[in-house]
């Protein structure tokens, strides 16, 4: 592999994967789907390593990638043909476990690119412009899909607040 070495692709892996999975559980919201989420964005990144370990930054390629299959498989239904899944291996406890499911909860009732946006803006922490690129959409497209989006979150966390205070 010219260009970038199977084993530099290895290492940049076994650092990234980590990092990739927990973006992928926040957009796809269980843990089976953020794990194939992210075999899928590494497999293509092997795919391309030469391009990916000449750009600029190799995690900024790998989110463009791990987002953009992510709605390219809400797009399509894919998940929603898997006949077969297997059980969900439960995930470390967070300190709150009842908030952590609140917010998931609320982030799946967004559409594919709205949560995508909310993901990439407010918990990667990536700025607009950065956003807007990966998604291939303007700046002004994703203030305001994120305002009506954070608008929608605090509608329908309000009302579960109400409901897990009454437990």
């Amino acid at each position: 592999m010219p260009g970038g070495s199977r084993q530099d692709f290895e290492e940049y892996a076994r650092g990234a994967q980590r990092r990739l999975y927990r973006v992928a559980y926040l957009l796809c919201g269980d843990a089976e789907g953020a794990r194939d989420l992210t075999q899928s964005t590494l497999a293509r990144l092997f795919q391309h390593w030469r391009r990916v370990s000449a750009a600029d930054s190799p995690d900024a390629y790998a989110r463009t990638v791990l987002t953009r299959i992510y709605l390219s498989e809400r797009r399509s239904g894919l998940r929603a043909l898997l006949a077969h899944r297997r059980a969900e291996v439960a995930a470390p406890a967070p300190e709150r476990p009842e908030l952590r499911l609140t917010l998931l909860a609320a982030l799946a009732q967004l559409p594919p690119r709205a949560r995508a946006m909310v993901v990439l803006r407010y918990w990667e922490d990536l700025s607009v412009g950065t956003v807007a690129q990966l998604l291939d959409c303007s700046e002004s497209t994703v203030k305001s899909q994120c305002s009506r989006s954070l608008e929608r979150l605090r509608g329908q966390l309000g009302e579960m607040h109400l409901y897990m205070a009454e437990g």
